[in-house]
């Protein structure tokens, strides 16, 4: 009877295991079955060595990723406007099963390599994938599409930076312009703000107007410029100043497509674009999609909101943190950063304090005392810093006269006058009675230099031992503000009324004359204001007629009746009024001297009270 299938006969010697050998059949098939082991890399060999079985963590996410990225191209590859729904329920199942991370890493580079292409991509390619990102970020948040910008910012930039300078038909310049599309995209479906497409504008207006930075505007502005318009229009006001700015430059030798650019923006700045332009810049299908993108958000209850970073921003990411996302913010090293501003004021004064030491020299400053006193006031905040600065100078008592002196010097050289100089005086007056003293010396050298040879005496003169500085020629600006200041001295008490004893009234100069007439005057002015403010102007102060104020300062001069005589001898005579003065400057002046007078006359009489 015969047997179905091959006959084996076992010879003597014969065994299982030589069988085994001996047999060679079905080698095509077997052959192909360990050729496609081989093929699988990412297949774990069957042996029998337990330690064969483990794969390296690096390995399965190899694996994985490849899986995830056939998945996604797959998906991407059937995108349409007709079926995005449903690729975005995938998508969504893909989030959950895998990182979320390398899921939009893949969907990253799969976008960004399909745009950056050397060609000019369709509208509506970009239009889609565009939508399909807003549809994400409103599902996901900023997670993905923060991630997927920063990307698209980052080579948009490394493009158009290679670009620089080549002619406008480079391929690098395609890829910049479908960049620049998709941006454009991503801010009409709500990823992104107007910050960042309003910085890249400024980018491409940054230098010369070439032909591809028109080109790239145009782009712009035909895909988003109406509701840049409707985001931030003084903004776009200002660009469109930046391109008139730039056209005027160029002296008519500009192209038919910048002109038309030009006139698109101002249009667009003016309102005026066509219904009919407007609807063709965003088309029907970008409007379909617009209103897909939207009932996404309404259908998920999503409510994020656009990215409004920057350029500079995204630029300092890597460095400043990302504050757009949660726990990604980060400020830099607050050390390092208070070091460079340090480092970087420290420069900045050293540098204007050199100038200021060749200003002092100019200004006569000959010794190093008073160059550093120059360069403290020239360079103080305000009169507290300067009080503190020249504090920390630490002077002998004989150089600290040096500060009056210098104070004067730069007070009068002031075109107009400045309290800065009196607050500074009487702060300092306050806190030493030898400034009051050295002002008053200061006043006496200030008199001889206008003609007042015989203040002081040469003995007083030798006693200085100081060098006095040039003040033979003293302008009538510089008698103007000292008048001013010591004005608001007297009031305030820093220096006494009893400084003018040394004049002689009946031979007065005229220099001398225009300056105490200035003086009182100032004094009149202060006395009716009630803040005593050092800013006081005789013609805000016209319309007051309070007596006291001015009372309390002269009966101060009831110590030197020689002084009081000499006053009631000086303001018996009218003092000279411009002809350009109001009446009611006029009416004031004449009424304060005289009424000044009335007190003075009292004072001699011994009517009123010394007042200490």
């Amino acid at each position: 009877m015969l047997r179905n299938g091959p006959q084996f006969a076992e010879g003597p010697g014969s065994s299982n295991e030589d069988i085994a050998e001996e047999w060679t059949g079905f080698s095509s098939e077997s052959g192909s079955e360990e050729e496609e082991v081989e093929d699988d890399a990412n297949a774990p060999k069957a042996t029998g060595n337990k330690e064969a079985l483990y794969r390296p963590p690096h390995t399965r996410s190899e694996g994985s990723n490849t899986k995830l990225r056939r998945s996604l191209k797959g998906l991407l590859n059937r995108l349409s406007e007709q079926n995005i729904d449903g690729i975005l329920k995938e998508v969504e199942g893909l989030y959950q099963s895998n990182s979320r991370h390398d899921v939009t890493t893949c969907i990253t580079d799969m976008i960004i390599e399909g745009t950056c292409s050397s060609a000019n991509l369709l509208e509506s390619y970009v239009a889609l994938h565009s939508a399909f990102l807003a549809c994400l970020h409103k599902l996901h948040g900023p997670d993905v599409s923060a991630y997927f910008v920063q990307r698209v910012v980052s080579d948009f930039e490394r493009y158009y930076s290679s670009s620089e300078g080549d002619s406008s038909d480079n391929p690098i310049r395609k890829e910049s312009s479908n960049l620049i599309t998709l941006l454009g995209d991503l801010y009409t479906f709500g990823v992104i703000s107007c910050n960042l497409i309003y910085d890249i504008i400024r980018k491409l207006l940054d230098g010369d107007l070439q032909e591809s930075d028109v080109e790239l505007l145009l782009k712009l502005t035909r895909g988003c410029g109406i509701q840049l318009r409707q985001d931030d229009p003084s903004a776009l006001k200002d660009i469109v100043q930046i391109v008139q700015g730039k056209v005027l430059s160029h002296d008519g030798t500009l192209s038919s497509r910048t002109k038309f650019m030009v006139e698109t923006l101002v249009n667009l700045k003016n309102n005026k674009l066509k219904q009919q332009d407007a609807r063709n810049a965003i088309g029907d299908s970008k409007e379909r999609i617009l209103k897909f993108v939207n009932s996404v958000g309404k259908r998920h209850h999503a409510k994020y909101e656009p990215l409004r970073f920057t350029l500079q921003d995204l630029r300092d990411a890597d460095t400043k943190g990302r504050w757009w996302l949660v726990g990604a913010a980060w400020g830099g090293d607050p050390l390092v950063d208070k070091r460079q501003e340090g480092l970087s004021r420290v420069a900045e004064q050293r540098e204007s304090e050199s100038g200021l030491h060749k200003l002092a020299r100019k200004q006569g400053m000959n010794t190093d005392v008073r160059r550093s006193i120059f360069v403290v006031l020239m360079s103080a905040t305000d009169y507290l810093d300067a009080c503190e600065r020249l504090g920390q100078l630490k002077l002998k008592e004989i150089q600290q006269r040096e500060i009056i002196r210098v104070l004067l010097h730069c007070c009068g050289n002031e075109k107009a006058y400045n309290p800065y100089y009196a607050i500074i005086g009487h702060n300092l007056c306050q806190q030493s009675h030898s400034h009051k003293i050295t002002l008053q010396f200061c006043f006496w050298d200030f008199l001889r230099s206008i003609g007042e040879a015989g203040v002081g005496g040469s003995q007083m003169m030798e006693s200085l031992g100081e060098e006095d500085f040039e003040l033979e020629n003293v302008s009538s600006t510089r008698t103007r503000n000292v008048a001013k200041a010591y004005a608001w001295w007297v009031v305030k008490d820093s220096v006494a009324i009893t400084i003018l004893k040394a004049l002689d009234f009946v031979m007065l100069k005229t220099k001398t004359r225009d300056f105490l007439e200035q003086f009182f005057t100032t004094v009149f002015a202060i006395c009716q204001d009630s803040t005593q403010s050092p800013l006081a102007n005789v013609q805000s102060s016209a319309g007051g007629r309070d007596t006291q104020a001015t009372r309390d300062v002269l009966s101060k001069a009831a110590r030197s009746p020689e002084l009081v005589t000499g006053l009631i001898h000086f303001f018996s005579k009218p003092f000279r009024i411009a002809k350009r003065e109001t009446d009611d400057y006029r009416a004031f002046v004449t009424w304060a001297r005289e009424s000044s007078l009335d007190i003075l006359r009292s004072i001699n009489r011994g009517d009123d009270m010394l007042v200490d």
